[in-house]
């Protein structure tokens, strides 16, 4: 059975770090693109930052192009998103999410294209 969780949210005023981490078990780990995504009330899910399997190729949202940082570590299964600089609309529910077929255009934006998600974590930014 496919497990994705993340951890790591909390409350953080503005200006502050938090690193977001996402385990992921019952799959092959090292053979999954992997993506983070969030959700902020009232507004859809939306794409913030994906890399390939190797790591070597790395995508982020204009929102949080050199803020934020997409990580992983195949050895441990995990992934990680350092998010530096917070703002206040960083506020949200922060998913992680492993795709097993990375490819087409854009891929790492389009939801249906990942096969397994976890719950979320709760990310709030005070001003």
């Amino acid at each position: 059975q496919v497990q994705v969780e993340e951890s790591g949210g909390g409350l953080v005023q503005a200006g502050g770090s938090l690193r977001l981490s996402c385990a992921a078990s019952g799959l092959t780990f090292s053979r999954y693109a992997m993506g983070w995504f969030r959700q902020a009330p009232g507004n859809e899910r939306e794409f913030v930052a994906a890399l390939t399997w190797s790591g070597n190729n790395r995508y982020y949202a204009d929102s949080v192009k050199g803020r934020f940082t997409i990580s992983r570590d195949n050895a441990k299964s995990t992934v990680y998103l350092q998010m530096n600089s917070l703002k206040p609309e960083d506020t949200a529910v922060y998913y992680c999410a492993a795709d097993r077929s990375p490819y087409g255009v854009s891929w790492y934006e389009r939801q249906d294209r990942y096969d397994y998600w976890g719950q979320g974590t709760q990310v709030t930014v005070s001003s």
